[in-house]
C-alpha cells in the first residue's frame, strides 16, 4: 500500500511501521540490537508483525539511536520526523 503522493513513499503509520521494521531487520547489526533490547525472537516478530504495539516499539527503538533513525528514514524514503509521528499515531 503506497501513497499516491510524490515519490510513492508510504505515509500511513502502519505502512511506515512495517517498512521501518523490515529495514531494521534487514541490517544484521540493527536487527541483533533490536532483538536483544526488546527480548523478541524472530518467531515472536512473525506472529505479531501487524500489531501496532510491535510497530510502535520498532519505531521507538529507532528513535533511541539517531544513526539508526536516520538510516531507516532514508531507506524507506521519509524524513525522520515522519517516523516519529507514525510511532505517536500507532501508540494511540
Amino acid at each position: 500500500m503506497l501513497s499516491p503522493h510524490t515519490n510513492d513513499s508510504p505515509t500511513d503509520a502502519e505502512t511506515l511501521g512495517l517498512a521501518a521494521l523490515a529495514a531494521t531487520l534487514t541490517d544484521e547489526r540493527r536487527a541483533e540490537r533490536f532483538l536483544n533490547l526488546t527480548g523478541l525472537s524472530p518467531d515472536g516478530i512473525r506472529q505479531r508483525v501487524g500489531e501496532p504495539s510491535l510497530l510502535a516499539a520498532c519505531l521507538a527503538f529507532l528513535e533511541a539511536h539517531e544513526p539508526d533513525l536516520l538510516a531507516v528514514a532514508e531507506a524507506v524514503g521519509v524524513k525522520p520526523e515522519t517516523l516519529v509521528a507514525a510511532r505517536l499515531e500507532l501508540e494511540r
